[in-house]
């Protein structure tokens, strides 16, 4: 190894640049009286090769520590000391012997789980010179990554974000590992980036536009030594949402052994997705970290300053947990706000992600204090920010300590996961009384939420089901929650699912308890992708993927949570209603409109939409014995559209369990009323492809079975 050469260095960029003969160190701290880098030769290095006490007369600007070291270059391992105030109650948490994870690190070298490393756990202050005496050296670095330098170049091979237009997205959200990890993917490279790659012919077949990815920051796999009591074996956070680092991709998902190997594997993934015209959208996670509450351990921002990343009550030797994970994170400090736009940019930019899921995003909202802001600094920048300006931003727009804001979170052009839409629909199809208005409301694009503050029917993002619950067939398979796997006495998850189990709870072999499951999860899955707003499937659905009733599976890294292939054969009724009613979306635009309806004509038209009754009359909205709904949705264009005539589309619905007659309003124009779907039906004439659509026995009449869906479309009379 060649002489290394420390010189002053420059504040900016923060992180880790390499140069042509040299790499800068840059990184913020306050209230650090003393900053030392250390340099690993190994991954799993006890103790530094080399380390450098950085000078506060030369190798600090403003709060900003820099030192340029000349000899080092890419692959280098390093993290951080620093020494300062050990004082709880002023909310400074300063210790010299722990390592340090740069927040501004673009790779890790590897996992992390501190159910595997007591060391990174810190002693309260006044106990730390009794437990390690000063004269004993800082070590215990061995357990933790070590932050890697890299360069950012690749050969994208002209690749950039696609930029779709949201409202003609389809998303699917999926885990990196849950896609592949099943022996039934039969995948070459299980259970990685490049394991998803293997699966872009079966997301083109399938019709999706976007894969939306549960967490890919580097993140602690622990779970506080939890056991899964039904097998005996340690638990582990599956699904991610506790991260170490907001700029690095997480090495659990990279195939090759390869130190940073699976930074370049992420962006291969990326690009190959591009090409075959899938977004890739990242749920990132800024409102925690894994560093939990003061019985946490100390990996990186508790170290480096922890009053300026953290939310502290009043007694500052505890932390505010909007999270419910044990921190929150001080999002609308400004050098808080700067991190998480300078990583996010970096996404955008290094990555070419296409959009961002924000994990419980009210806590964005949310100032030093805790109190929820009219006007978020933090989520203005994020939506005004001219690199993000065309990248997918989404909310989840509540947090653990009771905000919710749906169809109010504030920023103007974010979009949101509609909780109320999938609540609202779970209930309508399970036969609640006097759902028939929210049915309606719902599948007319929220505008009760989102027509106010001038946004757009696709602000609304519309979902069934997610990670975090049931999936689709457990949904109509179970009416309580079975969760525990998890180790929490089946405690965790949530109570109020809106589910229902046909009479059985769990699996059936009774074959009008499967046939009435089959059409349930049919009628979700239409009405799903032909509301207005944009449709997020969740992986697997659309071949019945079973959690066997656990609605909290964040812990399962087992076939709980993995996609068993085998049962896109077995169940193929589902996955072929599924394929069949994603391009049955895709080809009529009136189901992907840009506005709003007004009810009101259009060019040369009558009104945009109009709402019977099964009777063909007017609505009863506050009937709660009402069931059935009929909605005629006019063809003519959106007048943003290029397009000019479309079909017209008459949905009718019906949730009792008693057939009913529906009189139909005539077709419009003289043309004539063809089937394209009834969920009623075995295939293929559930739903009907292009050009085999029939017409039903009567113009003036047609019955809807219990339990069931149907949608006409206008032609023109032969």
């Amino acid at each position: 190894m060649p002489p290394i050469t420390p010189l002053n260095g420059h504040p900016l960029p923060l992180g880790a640049t390499i140069y042509d003969k040299h790499t800068r160190f840059a990184i913020f701290s306050r209230h650090a009286t003393r900053v030392w880098l250390m340099l690993f030769d190994h991954p799993d290095d006890d103790s530094p090769s080399l380390e450098f006490e950085l000078d506060p007369q030369l190798n600090r600007s403003g709060d900003i520590w820099h030192v340029d070291l000349h000899g080092v270059g890419e692959g280098q391992l390093y993290l951080y000391r620093m020494h300062g105030p050990c004082k709880p109650e002023l909310g400074m948490r300063f210790n010299a012997k722990r390592g340090l994870i740069d927040p501004y690190a673009r790779a890790l070298s590897g996992g992390f789980n501190s159910d595997l490393a007591p060391e990174v756990f810190d002693y309260d202050c006044d106990e730390i010179e009794d437990r390690l005496p000063p004269s004993a050296p800082p070590s215990g670095f061995g357990k933790l990554p070590k932050c890697v330098v890299i360069s950012d170049e690749f050969d994208w091979q002209g690749d950039k974000p696609l930029n779709r237009r949201l409202r003609h997205s389809i998303i699917y959200e999926a885990h990196v590992r849950g896609l592949t990890a099943h022996p039934g993917a039969k995948a070459q490279r299980p259970g990685s980036y490049l394991g998803v790659i293997e699966l872009i012919p079966y997301f083109q077949e399938l019709g999706i536009t976007a894969v939306e990815l549960l967490p890919v920051q580097a993140c602690d796999c622990g779970l506080s030594g939890n056991i899964n009591p039904l097998t005996g074996l340690p638990l582990t956070n599956y699904w991610g949402y506790n991260p170490i680092n907001f700029f690095a991709v997480t090495q659990k998902y990279g195939y090759s052994k390869e130190l940073a190997q699976h930074v370049k594997e992420f962006k291969i993934m990326v690009r190959e997705l591009h090409k075959a015209g899938i977004e890739v959208i990242l749920d990132v996670v800024y409102n925690h970290t894994a560093e939990g509450n003061h019985r946490g351990p100390t990996l990186s921002f508790k170290g480096i300053d922890n009053p300026i990343y953290y939310l502290l009550e009043d007694d500052k030797r505890r932390y505010k947990n909007y999270s419910g994970t044990g921190n929150t994170f001080n999002c609308n400090h400004p050098v808080a706000r700067d991190l998480i736009l300078d990583s996010l940019r970096y996404w955008v930019i290094e990555t070419h992600v296409d959009g961002f899921r924000f994990d419980l995003a009210s806590i964005l909202g949310r100032d030093q204090k805790g109190r929820m802001l009219e006007n978020p600094p933090i989520v203005e920048r994020i939506a005004e920010d001219p690199i993000l300006r065309n990248t997918k931003i989404i909310a989840e727009a509540w947090d653990a300590a009771g905000a919710y804001q749906v169809g109010s979170f504030p920023g103007g052009r974010w979009a949101e996961w509609n909780g109320r839409y999938r609540d609202d629909i779970r209930r309508y199809w399970r036969g609640d009384p006097g759902m028939v208005s929210s049915l309606a409301t719902r599948l007319a694009g929220s505008a009760d939420l989102y027509l106010r503050d001038g946004r757009a029917p696709f602000h609304s993002i519309n979902f069934i089901t997610s990670h975090d619950g049931f999936t689709l067939n457990d949904l109509v398979s179970y009416k309580q929650k079975h969760n525990l796997a998890n180790g929490e006495n089946n405690r965790d998850g949530d109570n109020h699912n809106f589910s229902d189990n046909m009479g059985v709870e769990g699996p059936s072999e009774d074959p009008a308890i499967e046939r009435r499951r089959i059409k349930r999860i049919k009628n979700f899955l239409a009405t799903l992708m032909l509301s207005q707003g944009v449709p997020m499937l969740l992986a697997g659905d659309e071949f019945r993927r079973t959690q066997q009733g656990n609605n909290n599976a964040y812990a399962q890294n087992n076939e709980i949570s993995w996609l068993n292939w085998s049962f896109k054969q077995q169940r193929a009724e589902i996955y072929r209603f599924t394929r069949e009613v994603i391009t049955f979306r895709k080809r009529h635009p009136i189901f992907y409109r840009s506005r709003f309806f007004t009810g009101e004509g259009g060019v040369g038209s009558g009104p945009d939409i109009q709402w019977f009754s099964h009777t063909c009359n007017e609505v009863d909205w506050e009937s709660p014995e009402s069931h059935t709904l009929m909605c005629l949705i006019h063809g003519y264009p959106d007048l943003t559209s290029p397009d000019y005539a479309y079909n017209d589309a008459l949905l009718m619905f019906n949730s009792s369990r008693q057939d009913a007659h529906f009189q139909l309003p005539p077709a419009p124009y003289g043309k004539i009323w063809k089937i394209a779907i009834d969920t009623a039906m075995l295939p293929p004439f559930d739903i009907r492809p292009e050009g085999e659509e029939s017409a039903p026995p009567a113009q003036s009449t047609y019955q809807v079975y219990e339990e069931s869906m149907v949608v006409l479309l206008s032609f023109e009379a032969e």
